[in-house]
């Protein structure tokens, strides 16, 4: 089992259902449509992730992903990635504040929530 953030490039939407309707939008075109090279600040973000957290394909036994390359799961201006169910609250914290550091959104599918909320800043 795995759980699973979405982060994008773009303004912050108004609200949760706001941004299911964009994470929705840029799952469907940016997820399963070939080889989209990520966008610098996405590429930038899937890089500060790796220099917190260890990828799969070098370390599989420290790393929180649940796939790897993690860079593979970037596509255009959109990444969405899988982390071990076991860690998932340290690491989507972890990543959803960095997420922010870019000026990039997360969004929890799982919760249906914008991140980081206050309490994670």
């Amino acid at each position: 089992m795995s759980y699973d953030l979405a982060v994008w490039e773009g303004d912050r939407p108004a609200d949760n259902a706001a941004a299911l309707t964009a994470f929705e939008a840029l799952y469907a075109s940016c997820v399963g449509v070939g080889q989209i090279p990520p966008t610098p600040r996405i590429r930038a973000y899937v890089e500060a992730l790796l220099d917190r957290w260890i990828d799969l394909t070098e370390d599989d036994e420290r790393s929180p992903w649940s796939t790897g390359p993690l860079m593979g799961e970037a596509s255009g201006p959109f990444v969405y990635f899988p982390m071990v169910y076991s860690r998932a609250a340290e690491v989507s914290a972890g990543a959803a504040r960095i997420a922010a550091e870019h000026g990039l959104v997360c969004f929890d599918p799982q919760l249906g929530l914008l991140r980081p909320a206050p309490e994670e800043l």
